[in-house]
């Protein structure tokens, strides 16, 4: 049976977002390069309705900005990347206090096993496997929150941050992040507040010097020609 026209508007509409949204996350669209709704449309063979939709829904998600008759991927910014941070550290840490009150043993072990079996995966994995896997831990610490609003927001800036840390990541390796992890497991099974706080608050932070040597070499990673240095996490261009 043929399906309503509605729900083939809202999948298609579902598909050039998600596209896009994963476009704008790799930095496919370089910083300060204006977006053309009319281009965008007929790369991905689609109206021009759901690109717009998309690109609208893109600038209120911090991935893009209005530009003159249209839309631009935001630049790579040392202090609003500081800030992005900030907020992390700042929703993490309630993310935490509250799992250390409602966090069920059987969650705690739960996060344990997801962090053994993440750590059987080998550090020569391709990068944005790794940062997924990393996402995922501190996502688990989210959950046992149980604040929908608080994992909601961890959601979002995680995507606004992840071209960083797939920069960060491919610098700084794995081995440290993994210990920094079992660290602070232990802190949350022993429902310390103060040893969690702390490990999870030096854990996720980066300084200032960090993340601009992480934006000189994610803009040096940017411009290369794509075939010597393709983006972290980078898709095929959509037919």
């Amino acid at each position: 049976m043929t399906a309503p026209i509605a729900k083939i508007r809202r999948e298609r509409g579902s598909s050039v977002y998600n596209t896009l949204r994963h476009m704008a996350i790799a930095y496919q669209f370089k910083p300060g390069e204006r977006l053309s709704e009319i281009e965008l449309a007929e790369r991905l063979g689609v109206s021009r309705t759901p690109v717009r939709e998309a690109l609208g829904r893109l600038v209120t998600e911090g991935f893009l900005q209005p530009a003159t008759r249209g839309y631009m991927r935001r630049p790579l910014d040392v202090q609003e990347t500081l800030d992005l941070y900030e907020a992390r550290v700042a929703i993490e840490r309630e993310c935490m206090r509250l799992a250390i009150k409602r966090a069920t043993d059987a969650q705690v072990e739960e996060a344990c096993s997801y962090l053994e079996e993440s750590r059987r995966v080998p550090a020569a994995a391709a990068v944005q496997r790794l940062v997924e896997l990393d996402e995922g831990f501190h996502m688990r610490i989210a959950d046992m929150a149980g604040n929908s609003e608080l994992r909601r927001m961890l959601l979002s800036l995680n995507e606004r941050i992840r071209f960083i840390r797939w920069i960060d990541m491919e610098n700084v390796g794995r081995d440290s992040t993994q210990h920094e992890h079992q660290d602070i497991l232990q802190a949350l099974r022993a429902r310390d507040p103060a040893l969690s706080e702390r490990l999870l608050s030096a854990h996720i932070a980066l300084r200032r010097d960090q993340i601009v040597d992480a934006i000189t070499r994610g803009l040096a990673r940017i411009y290369l020609p794509q075939e010597q240095a393709p983006p972290p996490g980078a898709m095929p261009p959509a037919a």
